[in-house]
């Protein structure tokens, strides 16, 4: 049961990512899930701070950095959420936040994209690399996004036999688009 929440590191580093900045989040929902046993458990992260400015016509300008509070996991289990914010999983008394920051943003086809993120769960700090998707809705970009995450790589939830150490994470985030400013 306590190794099952290391994904939610993952989680909420990711939901950073898509959520407001430039543009004010209107809604987002990140949602992880890893093997237990050979049978999927899931859960949600909540709780973002970011700041995005992310423009498709000129993605070397475009950023995406974000801090997440490791105190939010939601597997609908209190005793479980509470033991992955110990030191077994995110240790929150020593690492409160999780971050994450773009270091590039790449367009592959159509409305897809890749982004480098430098991704730091407990101090450490890894180069990942995340597919996603930006759909302009007229006032709203809507993102979405999934990816594999390896839990050992951040000292998450230790060695096990029984729990999988690949996370998947998957992010569906809305931001409201930024008003240009007018000259004067």
């Amino acid at each position: 049961m306590k190794k099952f929440l290391s994904p939610l590191v993952a989680i909420i580093i990711i939901s950073s990512f898509f959520a407001h900045g430039q543009n004010s989040a209107s809604r987002s929902a990140i949602t992880f899930k890893i093997k237990n046993l050979g049978i999927y458990t899931d859960g949600t992260i909540g709780g973002l701070q970011a700041d995005i400015h992310f423009s498709p016509a000129d993605l070397s300008s475009s950023s995406i950095n974000a801090t997440v509070d490791a105190n939010t996991p939601n597997t609908d289990n209190s005793g479980r959420d509470e033991h992955v914010k110990s030191a077994d999983f995110f240790d929150v008394a020593h690492y409160p936040a999780i971050t994450l920051k773009s270091v590039s943003i790449k367009h592959k086809s159509g409305n897809n994209y890749s982004g480098r993120f430098s991704l730091t769960i407990k101090d450490k700090t890894k180069l990942i690399e995340i597919p996603f998707s930006c759909i302009d809705k007229g006032s709203t970009l809507a993102f979405n996004g999934a990816f594999k995450l390896n839990r050992e790589d951040y000292g998450i939830g230790g060695s096990s036999m029984i729990l999988s150490d690949e996370v998947i994470i998957a992010i569906d985030a809305e931001v409201v688009k930024q008003k240009p400013e007018v000259s004067r």
